[in-house]
């Protein structure tokens, strides 16, 4: 999976991704994903960016948009961000921060695997902090990068748990297999916030004044983030969506929660591609991105 923008054609085309042992691997030890990234209808360039990984104690492989892999001895991270400022400052801001990721945490695993005990929550919200400092000294050094930022949301998969790290207001969510569709993630707007404490509703916090001012982001001139992160035990079937604001702006909860239900690859149209059909059909005006993670079932 690369950051780059693609369509739905060419998402159609794209062969799924293969990973070593898959072959021989029963589908019940497979996650299985499905991604997608979108310029929207308005704007000219893309300011999201996506990647898909999956490492060992040896091995980094980048992911295709949709595919499966064993899970036995592979740990995946899934991460979208979405960049701002400036020019094409924005996009610059949100490829730095994903492309840290490929670098950073191989480096965490390999430790782990040569035992080293491994705190993946501490690992992730140090990354993060390394990328807000690279961003910010960026910003320092180059008139056209001042004040750039990106937002960041990322799953780490292992076998049972999914890790999550998360700032700005891109969202995780977690589809348990059996229960409704639950935000993982906290919007770091003011809006955002008084949703969480109960004084507004969705709708509310979808039309708020102030529901695209970030109060934590990484770069942008900040002196101080406080990345959000935590872990969830899954069971099998459940699913994970990661999206920016773009996917969000068009979807209403009750949508995520029918949709990201969807089959992820195969014959069908990939439930990413029809996440982003959807949304430009309702929206389109920012850009788009969105990637479903499905845990081994082997009941379904």
């Amino acid at each position: 999976m690369t950051p780059s923008e693609t369509n739905a054609d060419e998402a159609a085309k794209e062969k799924p991704t293969a990973i070593k042992g898959a072959a021989t691997t029963s589908p019940c030890d497979r996650l299985r994903w499905s991604a997608l990234t979108h310029r929207g209808k308005v704007r000219t360039n893309n300011e999201d960016a996506f990647i898909g990984l999956c490492f060992d104690g040896h091995e980094l492989h980048y992911l295709g948009k949709t595919g499966e892999a064993p899970t036995d001895t592979l740990d995946f991270v899934f991460a979208v961000s979405d960049g701002m400022g400036g020019a094409q400052a924005g996009e610059f801001a949100s490829r730095i921060a994903i492309d840290k990721l490929s670098h950073w945490l191989p480096r965490s695993f390999k430790l782990a695997a040569s035992g080293v005990a491994l705190d993946r929550t501490e690992v992730l919200v140090e990354v993060f902090h390394a990328i807000h400092a690279e961003l910010i000294q960026l910003g320092r050094s180059y008139e056209e990068c001042r004040d750039m930022g990106a937002t960041l949301s990322l799953c780490w998969v292992t076998p049972h748990k999914v890790f999550f790290c998360h700032i700005g207001d891109s969202r995780i969510y977690h589809l348990p297999l059996r229960g409704p569709l639950r935000q993982l993630s906290h919007d770091h707007t003011h809006p955002g916030w008084l949703r969480r404490a109960g004084k507004i509703n969705e709708r509310e916090a979808r039309q708020h004044p102030m529901r695209h001012m970030l109060n934590q982001v990484l770069g942008a001139g900040r002196q101080h983030i406080e990345p959000q992160a935590g872990a969830v035990v899954t069971e099998p079937g459940d699913r994970f969506l990661i999206c920016s604001d773009g996917l969000t702006d068009g979807l209403w909860d009750h949508h995520l929660d029918e949709f990201a239900r969807g089959p992820i690859g195969g014959e069908n149209k990939p439930v990413a591609e029809h996440l982003i059909a959807e949304a430009l059909d309702r929206s389109g005006r920012d850009n788009l991105t969105a990637i479903v993670i499905e845990t081994p079932d082997c009941d379904h």
